[in-house]
């Protein structure tokens, strides 16, 4: 059987009336998100393409379609870290992109501290991104020409701020972060690690009230990133930001998470608490993804339970 699909730009009904969608109290809030990606370079899937599953099972099987969001929900909460994780490929970088729409979503509804940013212009898109929310990147991102303090200031720049003022700020933030005294070098000069920390720094001085993290550790050694998880710990006690985080590292999300969600194939199979989710598993993927620290676990019970006894 054959399907006909659309393929166009057009944002559809479903983007216009998520305009009077009614406002939403946690900080970051998606209901129904889809992103699905044609094969047909620079085409757009229509957002009805999701109303007809069995259409887009075709396009999937021809290899036409990659459906990267299916269908995703969640909420976070003021102040919380909240950890998406999943294997290379189960859509969680696309998902954080589609939050702020440096990807473009199909479809469904995303609300940031109560405003629709499926239904923002382009125009409060950048304001959104300069005002409201800020983003730390795996690869660094710096500017090589400038200086750490030149790039730690640098969204402030763009923001117009006073040069004296975000000098002022960027120092601050650096030594938050243990960069005190190392804003005249360049990046070139310093280590992974160093340049995470002006990354870091350069998203805290935008005092935004939401925070973005696409894997920004995974590139480290073992021991600078359990270095940086540490900072983020003590930094997010004081300024208690709302975080937004993604890793495929199990450990990693056990240490930083208040809540955590297991993505696969584009879906959230299971949200909750790290101990709930390692103590009580969805299904046979999450069990196999969190197999490691449930033996772990396992063992310390075996040697308390020994020790007790002896």
């Amino acid at each position: 059987m054959a399907f006909h699909y659309a393929l166009s730009a057009d944002l559809g009904p479903e983007r216009r009336e998520a305009a009077h969608a009614p406002p939403l109290s946690s900080a970051i809030e998606v209901r129904g998100l889809w992103k699905v990606y044609s094969r047909q370079k620079g085409d757009a899937l229509s957002p009805g393409i999701v109303e007809n599953p069995e259409a887009l099972e075709v396009l999937e099987k021809d290899r036409r379609a990659v459906v990267a969001v299916r269908d995703v929900a969640f909420s976070v909460e003021p102040g919380e870290t909240f950890i998406v994780m999943g294997l290379s490929g189960s859509g969680k970088s696309t998902l954080i992109r589609c939050l702020m729409r440096l990807v473009e979503p199909t479809a469904g509804n995303i609300a940031v501290n109560g405003r629709n940013v499926t239904a923002m212009t382009s125009q409060e898109l950048v304001r959104f991104r300069r005002t409201e929310v800020a983003m730390v990147f795996q690869h660094y991102g710096l500017l090589p020409h400038r200086t750490v303090l030149e790039n730690a200031s640098f969204g402030l720049k763009l923001r117009g701020e006073e040069a004296a003022a975000r000098t002022g700020k960027a120092k601050e933030i650096l030594s938050r972060v243990g960069l005190e005294g190392w804003g005249r070098s360049y990046p070139a000069s310093l280590s992974g690690g160093m340049r995470q920390r002006v990354g870091i720094a350069r998203a805290l001085v935008m005092d935004s009230p939401i925070l973005f993290m696409d894997e920004p550790f995974s590139g480290l050694d073992p021991l600078i990133r359990r270095e940086l998880q540490d900072e983020l710990i003590r930094l997010q006690r004081t300024l208690r930001k709302t975080i937004f985080f993604v890793t495929h590292d199990l450990s990693e999300a056990l240490r930083l998470g208040d809540r955590m969600a297991v993505m696969r194939k584009g879906s959230i199979v299971q949200v909750g608490s790290p101990d709930d989710i390692i103590a009580d598993p969805a299904d046979d993927y999450v069990a196999r993804f969190v197999q490691d620290e449930r033996e772990q676990v396992a063992r310390a019970e075996r040697r308390m339970a020994e020790r007790r006894a002896g």
